[in-house]
């Protein structure tokens, strides 16, 4: 593949492949272990999920305006490294039982990470050609459906054999090893700094808060950065839900007694599923294009979910899941591609900053209604029917919108790009 020509790419891919692999067995070797300690109170782990999600609303001022203005690298470096030192914390924490002191610790490392997306996302921008995004996009959905396919299976095998301790461990080796490999990456001053040197010190509240909103000025200037943007606040809420749905789904419908492996296999099917979909993604989009492959997705999505909450059969489950997967990569390959295509390289941090509150607030928001909500007022089948409307609301939007938004846009390219060679 082109891409691993460049070995900065290289370095970078294994860097965030590490870096997520570990998070994703930390992750859930922590579920379970709430979920077997603390069986009669499934809020504990509504409760974890919330503690990734709500830092990034104590945090999404400062991300984008530092990815924009300070040292790139050194942000994804730095992240990677003091995420393992609270790591090291997490351990001691839960260790002794200190269940208060493990999710604030969580809360502390998840906001860290909040600052390695943007900074990650804007160096690897500056890497690629504009041809390579799609091509980038599809790789990284494939990661995505690897981590599906083996992280959950593996967080069960460590938890199960190593204990919570030793899952945490290799949570925090991983942030290491990542770290290492961004160090080792050589990138262009113009990369690193976009926006020329800055110090930390010459950035104070008010300039900071200035330059966010610049980013909020930027999604505007452009109408269907704007239209785009605007469905991730429902998708976080999406997002929210499904982050513990389908582990609830087999502890408290389909398999109370067996819910670690299934929960296991729930994930392998979905990384099937996107494995499957990343590699056709790429050549959907070619073959038809990113507007009819983003919506079509997303309705086939809502239908496939709404049909999730019926099903009573584990193995029919499973195989919808597959489904729901192959249908979810493309739609993500169409975001991850698309997005780059759109910005600016010396704005890329602000938009980012600016996609990522959108999608926690959203997904905060449904983790709280759903530690309120579940079980005592709705169902596991009614979470999945809310979820298939709010689905079919995102895919309705586009519909309406993003059609005309993108014949402009294709329209205006050609005109700039003439206006830009008359100029020079």
């Amino acid at each position: 593949m082109q891409l691993f020509k460049n070995l900065t790419f290289t370095k970078m891919f294994l860097a965030n492949f590490t870096s997520q692999l570990g998070t994703v067995v930390g992750n859930m070797a922590f579920v379970f272990y709430l979920l077997d300690h603390f069986s009669n109170q499934p809020v504990y782990a509504t409760v974890a999920e919330l503690m990734y999600s709500l830092p990034t609303l104590a945090v999404f001022l400062f991300v984008g305006v530092l990815a924009d203005k300070l040292d790139r690298k050194r942000i994804a470096m730095n992240s990677d490294w003091i995420r393992a030192g609270l790591t090291v914390l997490l351990l001691i924490a839960v260790h002794q039982e200190w269940i208060i002191a493990a999710f604030s610790i969580l809360f502390l490392r998840s906001a860290v990470s909040k600052f390695f997306v943007p900074a990650e996302t804007s160096l690897l921008q500056g890497i690629m050609k504009e041809d390579q995004y799609v091509q980038a996009a599809g790789l990284n959905q494939s990661v995505t459906g690897i981590f599906m396919l083996f992280g959950t299976g593996l967080g069960s095998i460590f938890y199960t054999y190593l204990g919570i301790e030793g899952a945490i461990m290799i949570d925090g080796v991983s942030f290491l090893i990542s770290g290492l490999l961004i160090a080792r990456c050589k990138f262009e001053p113009e990369v690193r700094l976009p926006n020329g040197p800055a110090k930390l010190g010459d950035l104070h509240i008010r300039s900071i808060a200035k330059e966010f909103w610049q980013g909020l000025t930027y999604i505007r200037s452009n109408r269907l950065l704007m239209a785009i943007i605007s469905g991730f606040l429902v998708f976080g809420l999406i997002n929210g839900v499904f982050a513990v749905l389908p582990i609830f789904t087999m502890r408290y419908k389909l398999s109370p007694e067996h819910y670690q492996t299934y929960s296991a296999l729930i994930t392998v099917f979905l990384g099937i599923g996107f494995l499957i979909g990343s590699s056709v993604g790429p050549l959907l989009i070619k073959k038809f294009s990113k507007v009819s492959v983003l919506i079509t997705g997303l309705i086939l999505s809502a239908v496939f979910t709404l049909l999730l909450g019926f099903i009573s059969e584990i193995w029919i489950y499973l195989v919808l899941v597959l489904i729901v997967g192959s249908i979810l990569a493309p739609v993500n390959v169409v975001f991850g591609g698309w997005l780059p295509e759109l910005v600016e390289p010396g704005s890329m941090g602000r938009v980012s900053a600016w996609i990522d509150p959108l999608m926690m607030l959203g997904q905060s928001v449904s983790l709280g209604l759903l530690a309120m909500a579940f079980p005592k007022y709705v169902s596991i089948d009614m979470l999945y029917v809310l979820l298939g409307i709010c689905i079919l609301a995102v895919s309705l939007y586009y519909w309406f919108v993003l059609p005309s938004l993108d014949r402009r846009h294709r329209a205006a390219k050609p005109q700039a790009h003439a206006a830009s060679v008359s100029a020079e």
